[in-house]
């Protein structure tokens, strides 16, 4: 896609027409270098920023302190985006090869959300193992915020016109300069657009779809966090709720990573989502079997005081929960 700082966003069927976007959020003169600030970085700094600010201000409450919490981000946030930059960058090399350039230019986007995750999960793995803390404690707290700093920064995608789906006849299509640049390079004859391609018609604002899903798995992780008795319930609830929402936003998207396999051609992320959706609902039924079996047995050696083995005896709850 042409560099572009302005786009004329327009949605017919609400009534919305020729909205300028300026990508640019602001620039600014240090030392003689005129610097530009893109709605798409300010975007994801401040959503990180405010998921920091709630995870410190919700610390004291799961047992956390502030400076624990922020030590995890530091961690992270590195770590995310070298993570979704390489994820995005390994499935688009024809892009990128023969110029280090590109790669370090994230202006036009290009990072990949999936890649983002694995980054932090390692962070924060690595950061709870210094810590020596329950690696299910810290993955459980944090998986809260998750959605709510994708769904904001989804707005990014926005400013630059980008990860949009298909043509759609639906009140809420969005049509600019970036969709339709977009889906005319997607046209091996532009005279003659393919089905759902049309540079011409309005497309599904998927940012939007998925600001509004994970504005509500947030809500929800909320109340399944608060509510919690078993280990890593919440951040499986999130994997399996937005990789429901991801496998089908990902069927319209037209910007998706894919590759070929048995002759067939699979968008990555949509694969990725099925396993999410499969593995975090066995391993929930796993978890929840787990806890019941631990219950019983407590109960058990509780009603026959003479035979609790010495560590239960003693309440050490971790040997249990390993």
């Amino acid at each position: 896609m042409l560099y572009v700082l302005n786009y004329h966003v327009s949605f017919p069927g609400l009534g919305i027409e020729n909205l300028v976007i300026n990508r640019e959020a602001f620039s600014f003169n240090l030392f003689g270098r005129q610097l530009t600030v893109f709605w798409y970085g300010l975007i994801f700094t401040l959503a990180m920023v405010l998921c920091i600010v709630i995870a410190m201000i919700r610390a004291k409450r799961y047992d956390f302190s502030q400076d624990d919490i922020l030590d995890y981000f530091l961690w992270m946030i590195p770590l995310i985006l070298i993570g979704s930059r390489i994820y995005y960058v390994a499935f688009e090399w024809d892009q990128f090869k023969g110029s280090l350039s590109a790669i370090l230019d994230l202006r036009q986007g290009g990072l990949a959300f999936y890649g983002g995750v694995l980054g932090g999960m390692l962070a924060v793995a690595i950061a709870a193992r210094i810590k020596r803390v329950k690696l299910h404690r810290i993955f459980d707290y944090l998986a809260v915020l998750i959605p709510l700093g994708q769904g904001i920064g989804r707005w990014g995608n926005f400013f630059n016109q980008e990860a949009f789906g298909t043509n759609t006849s639906l009140p809420w299509g969005m049509i600019s300069e970036g969709t339709a640049q977009g889906l005319a390079a997607l046209n091996p004859d532009p005279a003659n657009p393919l089905p759902g391609l049309n540079p011409g018609l309005p497309v599904h604002p998927t940012f939007l779809y998925e600001f509004v899903a994970n504005m509500i798995i947030f809500v929800v992780l909320l109340a399944v966090h608060k509510r919690q008795k078993r280990p890593w319930t919440t951040v499986l609830t999130y994997f399996l709720l937005y990789g429901i929402v991801r496998f089908f936003v990902e069927g319209v998207r037209t910007d998706s990573l894919t590759f070929v396999a048995f002759g067939q051609t699979l968008r990555i992320s949509q694969l990725l989502s099925a396993v999410m959706v499969v593995g975090s609902a066995i391993l929930l039924v796993l978890v929840r079997v787990h806890a019941g079996k631990r219950a019983r047995l407590i109960a058990e050696m509780k009603a026959k005081p003479d035979q609790i083995p010495e560590f239960a005896a003693t309440g050490d709850s971790d040997t249990a929960e390993a």
